[in-house]
């Protein structure tokens, strides 16, 4: 029987955890350092298992210990920037987080594939893989299918056709560098570019952009959970199930695409023991430099990151 364990019980890591049991994918270990949170709302979604048909036992924690024997790990917890908090304000704290997170669930569970969600994500992800000192196969970010996700939803909106014919793809760094690859997104293998104007796909290409930004801007006191753990939960069954799922994730580049020692979007097959392949495409030279440009920035940020971090990873 699989086990999921995910850490951090607000809105994006209760979410995962519900879309992974109702998937039927796997048990799942909801922890948290808050008392009571994860063990209400781990109650609360089994007790919607005779409703939504499923036998996955969910079960809420403030314990490491509970997570032992996980296949794999998920990462949410962390906070979100508050007023008056700076950026390195929000990198240091998040930083503290994870690495604790990474050192306690690696050590109950040496074998789990880790998904980390914390933001910023592709340092984050990195940290991840320092901290647990695991094979870069078996640390992965989630940011590319959330962003992707998002491109596509754009798209259909615009076109009018169903989501389920939109196909997308977002490399590089979540965040304002993401790059969208315009000239692959196809409705059912149309191009877009038969079906909308240059104006209107750069526009879409700002709104996928400025995804998270548009939905913290109507929520105000909060940010997105529902595509993110969407997001989340293809990712662990594209590993559960063996799937070969071709999608974007954040994973460790050793020379592809011309980067080295840095964790960014690229194309990912996932599948049984986490990251199988990095797919390498014939990129424009606009579209290189834009993930080029991006990696440069993560670089930056996890240089940041170890100034923050004492001792540094």
């Amino acid at each position: 029987m699989s086990k999921v364990t995910v850490v951090g019980a607000g809105n994006v890591g209760a979410t995962v955890a519900q879309y992974v049991a109702e998937k039927d994918l796997a048990d799942v270990v909801l922890v948290d350092i808050v008392d009571g949170l994860p063990q209400g709302k781990a109650l609360d979604m089994l007790e919607a298992s005779p409703i939504n048909i499923h036998d996955r036992n969910l079960t809420g924690s403030n314990d490491y210990a509970d997570t032992k024997g996980s296949d794999i790990v998920v990462i949410t917890a962390g906070i979100a920037r508050k007023p008056g908090m700076n950026r390195d304000d929000l990198l240091k704290t998040n930083a503290k987080i994870v690495q604790d997170v990474a050192q306690q669930t690696v050590k109950h569970s040496p074998d789990a594939i880790f998904i980390v969600v914390t933001n910023p994500l592709d340092v984050m992800t990195y940290l991840t893989w320092k901290t647990t000192k695991l094979q870069p196969q078996k640390v992965i970010g989630m940011a590319g299918v959330l962003d992707s996700a998002r491109f596509q939803t754009f798209i259909a909106m615009e076109t009018g056709y169903s989501v389920e014919d939109v196909r997308a793809m977002v490399l590089g760094g979540h965040g304002d560098l993401m790059v969208p690859l315009t000239r692959f997104a196809t409705v059912n293998g149309i191009p877009i570019s038969e079906l909308l104007s240059k104006d209107k796909i750069n526009a879409l290409v700002e709104r996928t952009r400025d995804g998270g930004a548009e939905i913290v801007k109507y929520l105000k006191a909060g940010s997105a959970y529902y595509a993110p753990g969407a997001s989340v939960s293809q990712m662990v069954e594209a590993i559960l199930r063996d799937k070969n799922r071709l999608l974007p994730c954040a994973v460790y580049a050793n020379g592809e695409y011309g980067l080295k020692d840095v964790y960014i979007g690229l194309p990912a097959v996932l599948g049984k023991g986490g990251l199988k392949k990095i797919v390498e495409i014939k990129l424009t030279s606009e579209e290189a430099d834009a993930l080029k440009q991006s990696a440069t920035s993560i670089k930056e940020n996890i240089d940041k990151m170890n100034e923050l971090l004492v001792p540094a990873v």
